[in-house]
């Protein structure tokens, strides 16, 4: 076979999650309905923040990202595998691939960022209440979003650039059910060492550098409660963490789970399977975690019809 670099004619085969003929439409029914729950969860977050003013603060700006994130997330890797699920069919061409490593870096990283900044935007609340209006001001909240963004895609650009480089073979096999990194890395018959470094790298700035300062925001924000004496002050300061913990938890576990399983298994089923709960169950989770935790957000959900009613009998 002659080895094709770049937009080779022949595709890659995504080997899927399973090659039952059996559990193929109950595969296409499960996650079907888990896209479309993501979706709607996350839609209803980001309506319900931007209609209710009381919602007009930092922590709720920032899960609004948190939420488009999530549902960008979700839609690089499930509508493909549904339509190929569908029409019986396990191609897809390079540069498709590409293009979902790409976006798949980009809204796994902003993630890993906006929880960071959820973290410091807690810390901020926390320990320096005083000082929070001015310092978490619309302004700089922006920036820090805007910055995120910005630096997500030139890290994600520079991965694919990289890639674009590679080798492959006429048809070569993925096993996994969407172009992951480090699964298309692996199947490449070409020298991968720049490209392992800078994932390597990518991996320290997206997941490593976040989680610490996920840590040092939660380590401030203990200390600041061990200081007070009346326990209703330090159980009501640490109940507007609850929701942001429980889906930093989610989100590095799972992701946890799949680099283990990838480390230790050499079993591609597993490696799947972690990689589900981490690229569809978290996402999804999210609006429920953040919905059912906090009464501000019930609330302004209960408000929203009302105020889609409002906004159609005003046209």
């Amino acid at each position: 076979m002659t080895a094709q670099n770049h937009i080779g004619e022949s595709p890659f085969l995504l080997l899927g999650l399973s090659d039952d003929p059996q559990l193929q439409p109950i595969l296409f029914g499960i996650f079907l309905s888990m896209y479309l729950i993501t979706v709607l969860g996350n839609l209803l977050i980001i309506l319900a923040v931007t209609s209710d003013p009381h919602l007009h603060t930092p922590m709720y700006f920032f899960l609004s990202n948190l939420s488009f994130g999530d549902v960008c997330f979700t839609t690089t890797t499930i509508p493909k595998m549904l339509v190929n699920i569908q029409t019986q069919r396990k191609d897809i061409s390079y540069p498709e691939c590409l293009t979902q490593v790409y976006f798949f870096l980009v809204f796994a990283g902003m993630d890993n960022f906006l929880l960071t900044v959820m973290a410091y935007d807690r810390l901020v609340a926390i320990c320096h209440p005083l000082h929070y209006p001015l310092i978490m001001n619309p302004h700089f909240c922006g920036l820090l979003v805007l910055v995120s963004w910005l630096l997500i895609f030139c890290i994600s650009l520079i991965h694919v650039l990289l890639m674009r480089k590679l080798t492959f073979s006429p048809g070569t096999t993925i096993p996994h059910f969407f172009c992951e990194q480090a699964q298309v890395l692996q199947v490449a018959i070409s020298d991968t060492l720049i490209n392992d470094i800078s994932m390597y790298v990518a991996t320290v700035l997206f997941c490593v550098f976040p989680a610490l300062g996920i840590f040092f925001s939660y380590h401030q924000i203990h200390s600041s409660l061990m200081k007070l004496s009346n326990m209703a002050s330090k159980h009501k300061a640490f109940s507007t963490c609850g929701s942001h913990l429980c889906v930093v938890s989610l989100f590095y576990g799972t992701g946890l789970g799949v680099y283990l399983s990838s480390a230790v298994s050499s079993s591609a089923h597993r490696s799947k399977m972690a990689s589900v709960m981490y690229t569809v169950v978290t996402p999804m989770l999210n609006p429920f975690i953040y919905s059912l935790r906090n009464q501000d957000v019930m609330g302004a959900l209960g408000r929203l019809p009302g105020r889609v009613v409002s906004c159609l009998d005003g046209l």
